[in-house]
């Protein structure tokens, strides 16, 4: 059996550093073959340089520029591209059989659609490209019969408790959530979150702006409108659960009353290794749960009151159109807002709901017309983030 050749997007990013832990464990099934990151260059010229890697892209210029300066970082004869067309380059390679998508954020997209459209199988990471643009992108992968692999552990968990199973069958999807670090505080304590607090999760180890998403359950909200998308589901037949273990990643119930789901321990390898090796499966990287221990699995119902931001994305859906794109721009304008300071913890959700009710909505019958909403929302999203800005 030939090595299933890969073009990883987002390489230096965690999903990135867990998507290597798996490559490096299987060598001779998952071959790398074409990396691209943003800003941080001389990381990826160590990746491609370990895995001798010689198709690459920046998409930042001024990293892109100090890359040309240094080109002892990376292989000798590597291809570097630059910016958009760089990751639309590396994405469909003709040798390249699956991409992942890594990147955070709305990037992705355009590189995801141009993989589907070139017939590579995709492995998403990248929750945003299917809250952004689900409709179409999923219109794409029927088209050429492509099935999308998720590597969030959630989706993930729910791909595997459905594989093989008719629709007909599934009552309910129940998504779990760690709750974050903050899960167990009162509003008034929430009242004085600083982003070096909320950059600490107590179960993952993930990038800035998914950690704070985890925190305020804006992350879990992505994940139900990615699971309406993935899975054909209907928002009121998408549940949330708080589940603190991180081990029960999560499950699904069927028609007959049966519950399926998913255990692991909480490391990214799991889903990824599962979706990059699918249909097969191997040793892992990591040893699984040990049930021989006292092992303890809680599971409560969210606080919506004190996480806004969940409901919020419930509404997003249920509203369809481009809702889903409004809630995921406000948040990216708000969390990056909190970051920087400029508005108190609290107020990230204030933000999504106030351009959420500013924002026009509508059904887009073309990408162009929902990176149109993207760029609205955004705007709309700066203005609220000056409303609440601290003085």
């Amino acid at each position: 059996m030939s090595a299933k050749k890969i073009a990883l997007l987002g390489a230096t990013g965690s999903i990135g550093e867990n998507t290597l832990a798996v490559l490096r464990n299987h060598p001779g099934r998952l071959q790398l073959c074409a990396v691209a990151g943003a800003k941080r260059w001389k990381e990826l010229g160590a990746i491609a340089r370990e895995f001798d890697v010689k198709e690459i892209a920046i998409y930042d210029e001024a990293a892109f520029q100090e890359a040309l300066k240094e080109p002892e970082h990376f292989p000798a004869g590597a291809n570097i591209r630059l910016g958009m067309q760089g990751l639309l380059d590396v994405a469909t390679l003709p040798q390249i059989d699956m991409l992942v998508m890594a990147i955070v954020g709305t990037t992705g997209l355009q590189p995801t659609l141009a993989a589907i459209k070139a017939g590579k199988q995709i492995a998403l990471a990248s929750k945003e490209v299917l809250v952004l643009a689900g409709k179409f992108v999923m219109a794409a992968a029927r088209e050429k019969d492509i099935k999308i692999l998720p590597l969030d552990s959630e989706h993930n968990a729910i791909f595997q408790c459905l594989d093989r199973e008719p629709k007909k069958h599934v009552d309910r999807l129940i998504l779990t959530a760690s709750g974050g670090q903050f899960r167990d505080y009162t509003l008034e304590q929430m009242q004085t979150i600083l982003p070096e607090d909320a950059l600490v999760n107590p179960n993952w180890d993930m990038g800035p702006k998914v950690t704070v998403d985890s925190s305020t359950m804006a992350n879990k909200g992505l994940e139900v409108i990615e699971a309406h998308w993935l899975f054909d589901m209907p928002p009121e037949r998408i549940d949330v659960v708080v589940h603190p273990q991180s081990i029960v990643h999560s499950m699904v119930q069927f028609v007959d009353g049966a519950v399926l789901a998913e255990l692991s321990p909480p490391s990214m390898t799991f889903p990824i290794q599962h979706s990059l090796l699918y249909p097969e499966r191997d040793d892992g990287v990591h040893k699984t749960v040990d049930f021989s221990k006292t092992l303890q699995l809680d599971f409560r119902a969210p606080d919506l009151k004190r996480f806004p931001a969940l409901g919020l994305a419930y509404r997003a859906l249920r509203e369809g159109g481009v809702g889903g794109a409004i809630f995921n721009a406000a948040n990216e304008v708000a969390v990056e807002a909190f970051l920087k300071r400029r508005i108190a913890y609290l107020d990230i959700p204030r933000v999504i709901e106030k351009t959420m009710d500013e924002t026009e909505n509508f059904e887009p019958e073309s990408l162009e017309a929902v990176l149109g909403a993207d760029a609205q929302a955004r705007k709309n999203a700066a203005s609220a983030v000056e409303c609440f800005e601290k003085k």
